[in-house]
């Protein structure tokens, strides 16, 4: 099927859009892009954006994406990730019915799911242990609903992912943040981490990107779930080390308890062999490449802070 042809991003002035325009303009360079920001908590705004935008194709990445965010601000996250997805989506459906909306929910969802210790398919729960995987787990289940209404939903359940651009109240740009400080004198040779123990399935968000620009093209039916993931969980502390390694940095490590969840799991990882099997997706940046941009791009923003 051809590519869309007008493409309308939320959220586009975000970490994740900074990577997804070129990705876009990459895989269908004759769309036009649609990036101009409107409040996704207004109703009569978002009506309006939709009604003036007339896309094929939504991506929908607008949202509180910080765990420490939504749990400090709850109305906030409910009012952004679920309400603001429902007034975007029913917009979709009214004036550009036949458009694919791509929803970028979160593999933070399947929350306590993740304790039988296997990588979580498509089929299993979601069992949301925080108020932002809550948010986003609710704002799921209703396009799966919406889906039966005839919106052209796509689900997309990434996992953790990181690269150049990510706010420091991310665990790797936290780190790459503080290890460049060290290394240029700014601060004590000491590193403030939160829980080092636990396993996550990191990604590039380049890699995610590109998922999301296949789904764009492919013939998905209404409601499809997929999982992006890598598979291969990576214990939080060895992140840390591998980064002092990379950046040549000896530090201390210190405990923060407030930088320690409420709650939290020992091991999340996912299966993302749908996505293999209709997108042909997988991820395809080195790992020693992703951490290696961020802490650059950290060189960067310490330098023009000091």
């Amino acid at each position: 099927m051809p590519g869309p042809q007008r493409i309308l991003v939320t959220g586009a002035a975000g970490f994740v859009g900074g990577h997804l325009l070129p990705a876009l303009r990459t895989a269908y360079p004759v769309a036009t892009l649609l990036t101009d920001p409107f409040d996704v908590t207004d109703e009569a705004a978002v009506q309006a954006a939709i009604r003036t935008a007339r896309p094929d194709a939504v991506i929908h990445l607008a949202a509180i994406s910080a765990t420490t965010t939504a749990r400090a601000e709850p109305d906030l996250a409910w009012k952004v990730n679920l309400h603001g997805t429902l007034a975007l989506a029913r917009a979709v459906l009214t004036h550009a019915p036949g458009a694919v909306f791509l929803f970028a929910g979160s593999g933070d969802a399947y929350g306590a799911t993740f304790r039988a210790g296997v990588a979580v398919t498509e089929t299993m729960p979601l069992a949301p242990m925080n108020t932002y995987g809550a948010t986003k787990a609710a704002a799921d289940l209703a396009l799966g609903a919406m889906a039966a209404e005839g919106l052209r939903a796509v689900r997309a359940r990434p996992f953790n992912h990181t690269g150049a651009g990510q706010a420091d109240t991310f665990a790797i740009p936290a780190f790459a943040r503080q290890v460049m400080r060290i290394k240029t004198g700014l601060q004590p040779p000491v590193m403030q981490v939160g829980a080092l123990g636990s396993e996550r399935d990191f990604l590039d968000v380049r890699d995610i990107c590109t998922a999301y620009a296949a789904c764009l093209g492919a013939d998905l039916p209404p409601g499809q779930i997929l999982n992006l993931a890598s598979g291969h969980p990576r214990r939080i502390g060895d992140v840390l080390h591998a980064m002092l390694d990379m950046a040549g940095v000896t530090a201390e490590v210190r405990t923060d308890t407030t930088r320690l969840r409420p709650t939290d799991i020992p091991r999340a990882m996912g299966d993302a062999h749908e996505a293999k099997r209709l997108l042909g997706w997988e991820p395809r940046t080195p790992w020693a490449q992703t951490l290696a941009d961020v802490l650059e791009d950290w060189r960067r923003r310490v330098a023009l802070d000091a």
